[in-house]
């Protein structure tokens, strides 16, 4: 059989599977050594520091969240892993503190 180097459909949907899976199994590994989940419109973060301020310009509202020793859920990320985090956005934000009961999958 001759393979002529295209992916098809199914690979990539086949590969995109097993890159969830292996972060899932990542977020299971890592996410009892933090303290807070964090998710934004666009991404969704666990942090042991999280520091969320209102903000305003021109009558718009908005919310700056400072982020410290944070793992970023994004398959596409080589490293997860991050000293600081910044977000700024006009979307709604969740910030939920994980009880220790909640930290053993």
């Amino acid at each position: 059989m001759v393979h002529d180097g295209s992916v098809s459909a199914e690979d990539l949907e086949n590969y995109e599977t097993e890159m969830e899976l292996a972060l899932y199994r990542e977020y299971r590994d890592v996410v009892r050594l933090f303290a807070y989940v964090v998710e934004t419109e666009r991404r969704f973060y666990l942090a042991n520091t999280v520091e969320l301020q209102v903000r305003s310009a021109a009558g718009e509202v908005y919310f700056e969240v400072s982020l410290s020793d944070a793992w970023v859920w994004d398959v596409y990320r080589s490293k997860r892993f991050v000293k600081s985090v910044r977000v700024v956005t006009f979307k709604d934000v969740n910030v939920e503190e994980l009880a220790q009961a909640e930290l053993e999958l």
